[in-house]
């Protein structure tokens, strides 16, 4: 009859479709849906946190710029700041914020059981504690890792932040919680980003004099770990302690 307007066709079932004719940065979901995370590639993953790309690249082709700009090393894609992702094309404060997120995320996870029990028994055994809080840092930092009789971890306190060249770290401060937590002995330990294992003379005058406090308060300062990213120097293996 004319005039009559024709029945709409029914959509196609989204079932129906290929997946070569989804969205490229689509695909990684659903690669993960089917195959298991395993099967996807570090780019495949990257591009499932950025969730699109730009007008002209994939979320896929946007992940690889970024891993190919840090050599395809995860550890150093971990270490570059919020600022450091957004000068890559298609990546805003809201897609680094994400990147830097998931990163941490797996960071933490790493050793966070093992670690919260931990006995120690030698610098190595330190340096893995440690590891999680210390890992890719860009400045320096001072912790203590205070322990019981037992030589068991009883928490890792943050006791200071610094730049790169250097931080402060306060006896003061550094007694104050070994005493309010009740603790047998201390572990001291800051990083050097720059990757330089050696102890500067100012790291060990700190440490002689938190010895001799610690020799009267009855806290015994076990060892001072200079922490880098590749390996690290123990006082106390050194016979400096």
């Amino acid at each position: 009859m004319a005039g009559t307007t024709p029945a709409p066709k029914p959509y196609q079932a989204a079932q129906g479709f290929s997946i070569k004719s989804w969205a490229e940065e689509d695909r990684p979901r659903e690669k993960l849906l089917l195959k298991g995370r395993a099967a996807l590639s570090d780019a495949e993953l990257l591009a499932i946190l950025l969730g699109s790309g730009t007008a002209k690249l994939s979320a896929v082709d946007v992940a690889k710029l970024i891993l190919a700009a840090t050599g395809n090393d995860l550890n150093e894609l971990a270490r570059l700041s919020i600022k450091e992702l957004m000068r890559h094309k298609g990546i805003g404060e809201a897609k680094a914020i994400t990147i830097v997120a998931a990163l941490e995320l797996g960071r933490r996870r790493k050793d966070a059981d093992a670690a919260a029990r931990a006995i120690i028994t030698c610098s190595r055994d330190i340096y893995h504690v440690i590891r999680p809080h210390l890992q890719d840092l860009p400045h320096e930092e001072f912790w203590v890792v205070l322990l019981n009789r037992a030589n068991r971890v009883m928490r890792k306190v943050s006791i200071s932040r610094g730049g790169v060249a250097g931080t402060v770290a306060d006896p003061k401060l550094i007694f104050k919680e070994a005493l309010e937590q009740l603790a047998s002995s201390i572990i001291l330990v800051h990083n050097h980003p720059s990757g330089n294992r050696s102890p500067s003379t100012a790291d060990i005058a700190l440490t002689r004099k938190l010895k001799e406090g610690g020799m009267l308060l009855d806290l015994p300062i076990l060892d001072h770990l200079i922490y880098t990213d590749q390996g690290y120097y123990s006082f106390a293996d050194e016979g400096l302690l």
